[in-house]
Parts: structure tokens; sequence; C-alpha cells
């Protein structure tokens, strides 16, 4: 996501909001990893 994207969702959404889609975006790999590992798991037991 370029700046002017991050300003505006800043700007009509707060702050607190816009951090959490930022981490979200940046976690989704690792919380893509651990489903995969939880299927894994499962196939196992």
């Amino acid at each position: 996501m370029n700046e002017e994207i991050w300003i505006s969702l800043i700007g009509s959404l707060g702050f607190p909001i816009a951090v959490t889609v930022y981490l979200l975006i940046r976690m989704e790999k690792n919380i893509r990893h651990l489903e995969q590992i939880v299927d894994d798991l499962i196939e196992k037991i």
C-alpha cells in the first residue's frame, strides 16, 4: 500500500484502526503458516 492510502485510512478510520489493519496484513503470512501446521497436526492425530 502506498502512503496516500495510509493517510486516507488514518483520516477516515482513525489511527488505531489503521495500525490494526497494517498489522493484520503483515501477520497474514504467519497466520496461514500456523493454519497449515494445525491441519498437519490434526491429520497426525
